[in-house]
C-alpha cells in the first residue's frame, strides 16, 4: 500500500506535466520546426515568395551563392564586422567594467549612462548616428566648422573607406554596456583577498590582472564572446538604417543581402539558401569558440 501511493502521485504529476508542455511543444513545433524544415526544402526551389508555383531546382542556389562576387563581398564584410566588433566590443566592455568597479561613487549612476545605449533599439541607434556622422547638417561636421577644422570632414557614410568603421563605432557604443554589466557581475565576484595577497607579495596591477582577474573572468570571456560573435554575424538593423547596404556594396552583408534578395528581388529561394548557410557558420563558429573559451575557464 505504502508503495503503491507514490506510484500514483509520480503518475499524477507527469500527466500534469505533460498538460503544461504540450501547448508550448505545439507552438515550438507550428513557428520553429516546420518554418526550419520548410526553409530547407525552399533553399532548394526557385520560390518568388508570392507565386503558388515553386519549382524545385536542386543544388543551383548554392552554386550560384558559391560563384556570386557579391555574396563573396557580403562574406567578406561578415567575417570583418565580427572579427573587429567582437575584439572591440569586448575590450571596451571590461574597461568599463573595470572602471565602474573602482568607482566608489555613483556607481549606479555610471553604470546607468554606460548601459542606457543598450536600451535603444537599432533603428533608433541607426537613425541617431546617421545624424551625428552626416556629411551636410550632421554633428560632426558642425563641431568641425566651429572649430575651423573644415579639412578634417569625412563622409563617414558615403565613402566606401569609412561606411564599415561608421557602422563598428556605433554599434560598440550601443553594444558595450549590454557586456559591460556581464563582466562587471564577474569582477565582483572575485574575492578581493586575492588581489591584496598578490599586491602584498609585490605584483604591480597589470600583473594582478594577468594572473589573478583575466583568468578568472573566463566565464564572463565566454559568455560576452559568444553573444558578441553571434549578435555581429547576424548584424542588420543599423546596416538597413545607415547605410542600405552601400555605398555600392561596400556594407552589405549576409544577414542584409537575405533581405534584399528576398523581398527586394523576389528571390525567396536564393535568399533562404543564403539564411541556411548563415545558420551553418554561426553554428560551426558558436562551437569553435565554445571549445576553445571553455578550456581556459577557471573555478573558485
Amino acid at each position: 500500500m505504502n508503495t503503491i501511493q507514490p506510484v500514483k502521485r509520480k503518475r499524477k504529476w507527469l500527466t500534469f506535466s505533460v498538460v503544461f508542455i504540450i501547448p508550448a511543444l505545439i507552438l515550438y513545433t507550428l513557428f520553429v520546426m516546420v518554418p526550419t524544415a520548410s526553409s530547407i526544402y525552399l533553399s532548394f526551389t526557385s520560390w518568388d515568395g508570392v507565386s503558388p508555383d515553386i519549382r524545385f531546382i536542386g543544388f543551383d542556389n548554392f552554386v550560384e551563392m558559391w560563384h556570386s562576387e557579391r555574396v563573396h563581398n557580403a562574406l567578406k564584410n561578415t567575417l570583418i564586422l565580427s572579427v573587429v566588433l567582437v575584439v572591440i566590443e569586448n575590450a571596451v566592455a571590461l574597461l568599463l567594467a573595470m572602471l565602474v568597479d573602482q568607482v566608489k561613487w555613483f556607481r549606479n549612476l555610471f553604470r546607468s549612462i554606460f548601459y542606457f545605449p543598450t536600451l535603444l533599439s537599432g533603428i533608433v541607434m541607426g537613425f541617431v548616428w546617421t545624424i551625428i556622422l552626416n556629411y551636410n547638417f550632421g554633428v560632426v561636421t558642425q563641431l568641425l566648422d566651429k572649430l575651423h577644422l573644415s579639412f578634417l570632414k569625412v563622409d563617414w557614410l558615403g565613402n566606401p573607406d569609412y561606411a564599415l568603421i561608421a557602422i563598428i563605432f556605433a554599434t560598440v557604443w550601443k553594444g558595450a554596456g549590454y557586456y559591460m554589466i556581464i563582466y562587471l557581475a564577474g569582477l565582483q565576484g572575485i574575492p578581493p583577498e586575492l588581489s591584496e595577497a598578490a599586491s602584498i607579495d609585490g605584483a604591480n596591477r597589470w600583473q594582478q590582472f594577468r594572473h589573478i582577474t583575466f583568468p578568472l573572468l573566463a566565464g564572463a570571456f565566454t559568455v560576452c564572446m559568444m553573444l558578441s560573435m553571434i549578435a555581429s554575424l547576424k548584424i542588420f538593423d543599423q546596416i538597413a538604417v545607415m547605410t542600405d547596404g552601400g555605398p555600392g556594396f561596400a556594407t552589405e552583408t549576409l544577414t542584409y543581402i537575405i533581405y534584399k534578395v528576398g523581398f527586394g528581388e523576389l528571390r525567396q529561394g536564393f535568399g533562404t539558401a543564403l539564411s541556411l548557410v548563415l545558420f551553418i557558420l554561426i553554428l560551426i563558429v558558436s562551437l569553435i569558440q565554445i571549445k576553445l573559451l571553455r578550456s581556459r575557464e577557471v573555478q573558485l
